[in-house]
């Protein structure tokens, strides 16, 4: 059985061998009508905003609109959205004042080649672009207090326009539930304090806090909290495919238009295993998302989902642009062994929850259970070897070595996208 994998802006193929007990795991294809264009899925979805005026209507009146905008780390088709997003705003108020905020959360600051990718060399030439700093005190403002207890710190700008809109795209997310709507808001343009009071040890720790889950989720509960409290009024968010095209669309109120969204994608991204594996193989969907190992835990968490226990997980993931983060690196460099470093993490107040904390956490819950290769660049191989991880250049190593420590009678799961499923063991 040839299975492809991807990996950075390509695949890996790999032969599994005849006679082997394996099971692969991959998320339905959305149907979209034949002819109908990514433009004109979000066209549409505009003309029928849910639970919510039109966006042209709501910018009647309006001195000031602020669209929040994904960064360089998500796959956005944002070419397709920001402009019939700016088309209606000028559509209902010609004079109004528009900003386009880059929610760049606790990520590095996306740069103009990065931004010209995103949106076109036209509208980064065009119109008003602000980059989200959560670290510059100056272009904060604390506005509330969230159902947790953390402070709510965001950008000023957000906080002072008359009407804020948002991009985004749905996706299963491996703590929140899902990713999309709120979450423009919490992380994607808050101060720090604010982003780590919410990825606080004990919400990851909480078993609400999964891929798919949004009832419960402590997380969730906050970031809804955030969007409210913005006065974040309109989203238009997408469904992607593994092309990282627009295949549905999702427009109007910031809550009905993304539950809206969720319960469509879980739909066709649910998937069960029919028993638990000795070997799972997963990525984490290929650029943008494989481009370090801070995201890579991302696409793991569906392999962890359908691992027996004791397994070896093995994850396709390019690394080329590093660690992610220095403190995430750092702390996998610094422990004695994983449970020892989720046992001090589980510890953590609220209130001193550190930079990258969460994904430490979260990688090391798998450490401690279970074997994880990386199938990396070379060029990240002393990084990996650095941060305690195994680390092979292949897939077919990493497979030989999991089949050494497992035996050839293993079971094998193979989820080509780790990123894209919610695992229902």
């Amino acid at each position: 059985m040839k299975i492809a994998i991807p990996y950075a802006k390509t695949h890996l193929e790999f032969e599994i061998p005849a006679g082997t007990d394996a099971e692969i795991l991959r998320s339905k294809q959305v149907p979209v009508p034949d002819g109908v264009t990514q433009d004109q899925l979000v066209l549409d979805a505009l003309a029928h905003p849910i639970g919510s005026p039109g966006l042209a209507e709501m910018a009647q009146g309006k001195k000031t609109a602020v669209v929040i905008c994904s960064d360089h780390t998500r796959p956005v088709p944002s070419r397709h959205i920001i402009p019939h997003l700016l088309a209606e705003l000028r559509r209902g108020n010609p004079q109004i004042d528009v900003a386009l905020l880059v929610a760049t959360g606790c990520h590095r600051g996306t740069t103009r080649a990065e931004l010209t990718a995103k949106f076109g060399e036209e509208i980064v030439g065009r119109e008003k672009i602000i980059v989200h700093d959560c670290l510059d005190a100056a272009s904060l403002v604390e506005i509330g207090t969230l159902p947790s207890g953390a402070k709510l710190v965001i950008n000023k700008t957000a906080a002072e326009a008359d009407l804020l809109v948002s991009e985004g795209f749905i996706e299963p997310h491996f703590f929140a539930g899902f990713s999309g709507g709120r979450k423009s808001v919490l992380p994607g343009i808050c101060g720090r304090t604010t982003v780590l009071g919410n990825h606080c040890a004990g919400f990851i720790a909480d078993a609400h806090a999964r891929t798919g889950v949004l009832a419960g989720n402590p997380l969730h509960r906050d970031m809804v909290a955030a969007a409210q409290m913005a006065r974040l009024a309109f989203i238009a968010n997408v469904l992607i495919n593994e092309k990282k095209e627009a295949v549905a669309a999702f427009a109007g109120d910031p809550c009905a238009a993304h539950e809206k969204g969720c319960e469509y994608l879980a739909r066709f991204a649910s998937v069960r295993p029919a028993r638990l594996a000795d070997i799972v193989i997963t990525s984490n969907g290929g650029y943008p998302l494989d481009q370090n190992v801070y995201q890579s835990v991302k696409g793991l968490t569906a392999a962890e989902a359908a691992a027996a226990p004791g397994a070896v997980l093995i994850t396709c993931a390019s690394c080329a642009d590093g660690a992610g983060g220095e403190g995430f690196y750092q702390a996998l460099a610094d422990c004695r062994d994983a449970q020892s470093l989720l046992d001090g993490i589980l510890k953590v107040p609220q209130d001193e929850t550190a930079p990258d904390q969460w994904e430490v956490q979260i990688l090391a819950r798998m450490l401690a259970k279970h074997r994880v290769i990386f199938v990396a660049d070379r060029a990240a191989a002393e990084l990996l070897r650095g941060m305690k991880l195994t680390c092979t250049a292949t897939l077919e190593e990493a497979f030989a070595m999991a089949v050494q420590a497992k035996g050839r009678r293993a079971k094998v799961t193979v989820i080509p996208d780790g990123v894209s499923v919610i695992v229902q063991a």
